[in-house]
């Protein structure tokens, strides 16, 4: 049979998953081939890149939108389980669960919003009609990487204190600050509160320090937390500071940081996770599109 477009394996995915018990994404994709029938051919077929299976792709699709929608939930690397919410949807029984049905939930309406967002005059689950095909590239990505963001985050908030430790390192390093690896590691230790801390150089030179501190949390980060590293900054004869959090910051908190002498720097979960995509921090290229125009200048006739 042909094989099935990912909205035709919400259903059946969550059917999977409904036996309460942890699962591993290769054990779901064989699962799902063998319940819609798939042959070897099928289930063997690449996408154009020939980089992935289309159906192990379009199973990847169904399981981020699953767990934007908050039916799944990420248990470690590679193993998801049924969230309660999700349980409760299957009690509904529903025919059929497409993007529209998961459009009930906030979280996914927010994750298939485009940021920046760009108006369409189709419906919501067709691709804007008023887009030229570069445009139409470019929201793919977007929401490429969005999804690939949200994953790292994930990641991030379930790994060990010491695999943090060495996370935060290696993006400041990354990022040009903390002097050589060895420098900043022996700098930047755990703080023993779910979180990191330590004072690194602003440059290679030294000429300058950065107060660095970096939560593991998932509640919002207030004012107090944000005023007491503000206060930690002058027994470490820092002027500036990086506070990093895997969660986010109050608005009190950032009008805080705006109006004090000391230049504190604040990065949410969503800023780290862009950061460590934009300096290849936990990720891997997988794909590379050339898009190519015509060369007026070979065409230039004298």
């Amino acid at each position: 049979m042909p094989i099935p477009d990912f909205q035709s394996l919400f259903l059946p995915m969550l059917e999977l998953l409904s036996d309460g018990k942890p699962h591993q994404v290769q054990g779901l994709i064989t699962a799902l081939a063998d319940r819609f029938k798939l042959s070897e051919v099928e289930r063997a077929e690449l996408l154009p890149s020939g980089k992935d299976r289309r159906f192990n792709n379009r199973v990847g699709w169904a399981r981020t939108h699953l767990k934007k929608a908050g039916l799944i939930e990420y248990v470690q690397s590679g193993v998801y389980h049924l969230s309660e919410r999700g349980r409760a949807v299957l009690s509904e029984r529903p025919a059929k669960i497409d993007l529209h049905f998961l459009d009930r939930y906030e979280e996914h309406r927010e994750f298939r919003r485009p940021k920046p967002r760009i108006e369409s005059n189709g419906s919501s689950d067709s691709p804007p009609l008023d887009q030229t095909p570069r445009e139409l590239l470019e929201r793919s990505h977007e929401t490429l990487r969005n999804s690939l963001a949200q994953e790292l985050l994930d990641r991030v908030r379930k790994a060990s204190p010491t695999f943090f430790e060495q996370l935060v390192v290696d993006l400041l390093i990354k990022m040009g600050y903390g002097g050589s690896r060895h420098d900043a590691g022996e700098r930047i230790g755990r703080s023993g509160d779910g979180g990191v801390d330590g004072v690194i150089k602003e440059d290679k030179l030294g000429l300058d320090v950065i107060y660095v501190q970096a939560k593991r949390w998932q509640n919002t980060v207030g004012r107090p937390d944000v005023q007491a590293f503000a206060g930690s900054l002058e027994g470490h004869r820092a002027k500036k500071g990086v506070f990093i959090t895997t969660s986010r910051f109050s608005d009190d908190a950032k009008e805080y940081v705006s109006r004090i002498e000391k230049r504190i720097v604040l990065l949410d979960g969503e800023q780290l996770s862009g950061l460590m995509i934009d300096h290849d921090i936990g990720v891997t290229v997988e794909d590379t599109y050339v898009i190519r125009r015509i060369d007026s200048d070979y065409f230039a006739e004298e």
